[in-house]
C-alpha cells in the first residue's frame, strides 16, 4: 500500500517495514490521516489559513501536489485548491463511507490519503480539492531551490500574482 519512491509494492514484509518507517517519520496525526485515511479537525490544522506563496508536497513521497496560486478560502477550515499542479500526481476513488458519496483524492506515487474533491469550487475549474494539512508539507517560494523544487518557481512568475492564493 505505501511504497518508497520509485518502487513497486512488494512483499508483506517490505510493506510492514515501510509502515513502521512511516510511523517513526511522521507525527501520529500525519500517519493517521495520510496512511490510515483519517481526517484532521477543521480550522485546527497547519495550512487552512496559510497565505504564503509556495507549493504543497505529499508528506510521504515529497511529490509536488498543489500550489498556493490555486489555493482559495473555501470557508471549510481545510486547505482548498482549484486544481493540482499535475493531474497525474493525483488519483481519485469513489468513497461511500459515512453514508455519503464523495470522491477521495490520494497521491499517485505514495497512495497517501489527501482528502476529497467536490464540484462546488470557483472558476476556472469549478472544483474544490479539500485537502488535509497533515498529508502535506509546505515549501515556501523562497525555499523552492534549496529544497529541490526550483523548477516550480515558474508557477509564480505570472505578472500580478504574489502566489498567495488570495
Amino acid at each position: 500500500m505505501f511504497r518508497k519512491r520509485g518502487t513497486q509494492s512488494g512483499s508483506t514484509g517490505e510493506t510492514d517495514a515501510r509502515k513502521q518507517e512511516l510511523k517513526e517519520e511522521l507525527t501520529p496525526l500525519q500517519y493517521a490521516v495520510a496512511c490510515e485515511g483519517g481526517t484532521e479537525p477543521a480550522f485546527r490544522n497547519e495550512y487552512w489559513n496559510n497565505h504564503q506563496p509556495g507549493i504543497y508536497v505529499d508528506i510521504v513521497s515529497g511529490k509536488p501536489l498543489f500550489s498556493s496560486t490555486d489555493k482559495f478560502d473555501s470557508g471549510t477550515g481545510w486547505p482548498s485548491f482549484t486544481r493540482p499542479i499535475d493531474d497525474s500526481e493525483i488519483v481519485e476513488h469513489d468513497d461511500r463511507s459515512y453514508g455519503m458519496r464523495r470522491t477521495e483524492v490520494r497521491s499517485a506515487e505514495a497512495d497517501s490519503h489527501l482528502g476529497h474533491v467536490f464540484p462546488d469550487g470557483p472558476e476556472p475549474t469549478g472544483l474544490r480539492y479539500c485537502i488535509n494539512s497533515a498529508s502535506l508539507r509546505f515549501i515556501p517560494l523562497e525555499q523552492l531551490e534549496e529544497e529541490g523544487y526550483g523548477e516550480f518557481r515558474a508557477l509564480f512568475a505570472q505578472e500580478g500574482t504574489d502566489g498567495s492564493g488570495r
